[in-house]
């Protein structure tokens, strides 16, 4: 197999002894057997990228900062070469993962509520009408209803308001 670009950087998945000889490799590569594998650190913090390699079992590491590659293998522990210089800015903080759970984000609790008092505006509203239209002993009872109703109206609004201050606030803090 021949070295090639991968992924984000991968070079190297095996080779064959003849290219192994060509750039000069050693001859019992980690290569030769599959078992090694070059990573390009143009787009990885390589001392990120070490400790992540030695946590999955990569023991050997050869350094080579100005061809911009780490050289990871799974035989015996060993270093080489000359670690990559620290670099002036870090690398971008990873976003945080989005809510798992929609229905229990802010958000979707100040809708809820604005949508059930919109609803009950809207039910209150046909009862008022229909008792309007019916006995004159009811009659009474129809300012009540007015002013029910119009508190539906003043919960919907508090409910959107509420929607809108926890999406704002969501965005601030980087959430979704």
């Amino acid at each position: 197999m021949q070295t090639g670009r991968v992924g984000h950087g991968l070079h190297t998945i095996g080779m064959h002894s003849s290219h192994n000889r060509d750039v000069s490799g050693a001859t019992r590569s980690k290569h030769l057997d599959g078992t090694a594998f070059d990573i390009a650190m143009a787009n990885h913090d390589p001392v990120a990228f070490e400790a992540a390699a030695g946590e999955v079992g990569f023991l050997g590491f050869g350094f080579y900062p100005r061809s911009g590659f780490i050289h990871v293998d799974l035989g015996p522990a060993r270093q080489w070469g000359e670690r990559f210089p620290v670099r002036a800015t870090a690398f971008a903080a990873e976003t945080p993962p989005a809510r798992e759970v929609l229905p229990d984000s802010r958000t979707m609790k100040g809708g809820g509520a604005a949508g059930v008092a919109t609803l009950g505006a809207a039910g209150v509203e046909v009862a008022q009408q229909v008792l309007a239209e019916t006995q004159s002993a009811i009659l009474p009872l129809v300012s009540y209803l007015d002013t029910l109703r119009w508190v539906f109206i003043a919960v919907a609004l508090v409910g959107i308001a509420v929607t809108i201050y926890a999406r704002l606030d969501d965005w601030k803090w980087g959430r979704r």
